[in-house]
């Protein structure tokens, strides 16, 4: 792998992660493309989604010290309510807490999805008719959530039956075409949680799916050819200044609820990959 292709697939990742369009299936597709292409495991892979999760919390660095905070004593956090420019009373810091709680209920759920079946992941991860298949079920998901009436549900109304849906949504999304944060994001719309909420909380959840990922791919990092250390780092720079930029651009999607428009986009790539396969 080159060092150009190495950030092409960076801004693969990087678009297609954060996008609700399924960043394995790209991945899968892009480097089917790449004559030769190998890697230790998903060690490339991971490697590209850390990079993604680095931009993830850089544009969630405040609501991730407001969680932070929330778990400091009284006494503490009084003095920087000044700093996070908000009142940090019992109700705040409650709803913060919980929020805390839910994350950590939807990652042990997914963590056990992911380590109970990671063997069979490596394989599906060679499958391009698989992830083209699971791309077209990506589209239906997001059709779908287009079609729920009046999400209203706020950070302060979460209960601990949405992190556990949610949890078991993204553990079953580690299927190369089933968007991690398009299937998360839209049943947490199912669930009836505002659009921003839903969104929030999916990309906060992927920090440490992400990072329990980059633990468990670790062991290859010695069977990386010197000559491609660069090309990894390259791809996950690459990753993470476009999901930066993405980021901004998903929240005004997100907002407006126009998700359909990302089932169109799933439905014609999966299709058209599909019918190249059988040709």
């Amino acid at each position: 792998m080159s060092l150009l292709e190495g950030i092409l697939l960076g801004i693969v990742q990087g678009l297609t992660e954060l996008l609700p369009v399924s960043s394995s299936a790209h991945l899968v597709f892009a480097q089917s493309l790449i004559q030769g292409f190998k890697q230790p495991g998903v060690l490339f892979d991971v490697v590209l989604h850390v990079g993604t999760t680095v931009a993830v919390a850089l544009f969630f660095r405040r609501e991730i010290g407001e969680i932070l905070v929330a778990l400091l004593p009284k006494g503490y956090r009084r003095s920087l309510s000044g700093r996070l420019d908000t009142a940090l009373n019992d109700g705040w810091v409650g709803t913060r807490r919980r929020f805390l709680l839910y994350l950590i209920v939807a990652t042990a759920i997914t963590g056990a999805i992911g380590l109970g079946f990671k063997d069979v992941i490596h394989e599906l991860f060679e499958s391009v008719e698989l992830a083209a298949s699971m791309l077209l079920v990506t589209g239906i998901l997001l059709f779908l959530s287009d079609r729920v009436k009046n999400p209203v549900r706020t950070e302060a109304q979460m209960n601990l039956l949405d992190g556990i849906v949610i949890g078991v949504i993204q553990g079953i999304a580690v299927l190369p075409g089933i968007s991690r944060s398009g299937s998360t994001i839209t049943f947490g719309l199912f669930r009836g949680l505002e659009g921003e909420t839903a969104a929030r909380f999916s990309f906060l959840l992927s920090i440490p799916a992400i990072a329990g990922a980059a633990v468990l791919e670790a062991r290859h990092a010695e069977a990386i050819p010197q000559d491609q250390i660069a090309v990894y780092a390259a791809g996950g720079l690459a990753a993470a200044v476009v999901a930066y930029l993405t980021l901004k651009f998903l929240f005004l999607v997100v907002r407006k609820r126009n998700l359909r428009f990302f089932a169109y986009y799933c439905w014609i790539v999966g299709a058209a990959v599909l019918a190249l396969n059988l040709l």
